[in-house]
């Protein structure tokens, strides 16, 4: 067998050099988290969302071997911890949980210190829930039809609470105002909570909340339900028709919490994440303690979560411009 010749011998051990001098495609998933991971939540603690990114956050560093710390910085709608993660260093050890709420942010707040669509993208949607549309006993009707008839015979007499300006109650009760042609008016609260407390007092006619923040109250008859929110039945409450089955052909609206990255997060990283969370939240021990809170998991693959969340962005732009919701 002829041996190789100097020249070929030379060629060989060039490429053979170059190849080790490659560079090669970085190794995130085995060198992430080598440090402690911030969480922030930009809405109060105590609420579906602190509930839920606990949960995740404690089964994150389970399985990466790292701490997740939480940090709740509420404001604006979501705004203020949006602008900590979306200022912060893209390399995964500052995440942001947020509601529906960070899908109004873009159309709701002008000249903010951050772009809210480019300086932020999605890592997961990791539960939503169905809000439920409950009423004060006191108000004479049993149905969303009922509901619909009586505040087009008195418009604006008719009063709904929120926790304040693009948060879910106001979304939802806006989008139904919309969907329905009544003329409802609106009363923001700063939080759930006060507002809850006026409409148990009769103070209120009507609201959207959660419906882990309802149920206690319709089955002791402080509130009347009449349906839920979303594109289909709630699992907390199966007997309930959602708003669509109820008489408004099309209504669907879904509460969600996500999770998100600064932008230029490296791919491999959001997809890695991506995939941890959606064995979290449908791992069967999460499932039971988020069903007994009215939460379902939704995790999908990261493309299709982005495509969500920009047909969410798009679709309430139309909302707040129609019920011409404004920042408070």
């Amino acid at each position: 067998m002829p041996r190789p010749s100097t020249g070929a011998s030379r060629l060989a051990a060039i490429f053979g050099l170059a190849a080790l001098l490659a560079p090669t495609p970085p190794a995130i998933a085995q060198t992430y988290p080598v440090k402690p991971v911030r969480i922030v939540v930009s809405l109060a603690a105590a609420g579906g969302a602190d509930f839920t990114v606990r949960l995740v956050a404690q089964k994150l560093g389970e399985r990466m071997k790292q701490q997740f710390i939480v940090e709740n910085r509420p404001g604006a709608g979501g705004a203020v911890g949006s602008e900590v993660v979306a200022k912060a260093p893209a390399d995964g050890y500052t995440l942001l949980v947020a509601s529906i709420a960070y899908a109004v942010i873009p159309s709701l707040h002008k000249n903010l210190p951050y772009d809210p669509v480019n300086d932020l993208t999605p890592v997961a949607v990791m539960v939503n829930t169905s809000n439920m549309l409950v009423v004060h006993p006191s108000l004479p009707v049993r149905s969303v039809k009922e509901l619909i008839a009586f505040a087009k015979a008195h418009p604006g007499e008719l009063k709904y609470s929120s926790s304040g300006n693009g948060g879910s109650a106001n979304l939802i009760m806006e989008a139904f105002k919309l969907a329905t042609g009544t003329d409802i008016l609106h009363v923001p609260y700063r939080g759930a909570t006060p507002g809850l407390v006026d409409l148990l007092a009769g103070r209120i006619s009507l609201s959207a909340s959660a419906v882990a923040t309802s149920m206690g109250n319709v089955k002791q008859g402080k509130l009347r339900a009449l349906a839920t929110t979303g594109a289909k039945r709630a699992l907390a409450a199966p007997d309930l028709p959602t708003i669509a089955e109820a008489g408004v052909p099309g209504f669907a609206v879904d509460n969600w919490y996500a999770m998100f990255a600064p932008a230029a997060t490296p791919h491999e990283l959001l997809a890695e994440l991506n995939v941890e969370i959606s064995k979290i939240v449908y791992s069967a021990d999460l499932k039971e303690r988020f069903a007994a809170n009215g939460l379902e998991p939704a995790a999908e693959p990261l493309a299709k979560t982005s495509a969500y969340i920009k047909a969410e962005t798009a679709r309430w732009a139309k909302v707040v411009k129609a019920a011409n919701i404004t920042a408070e």
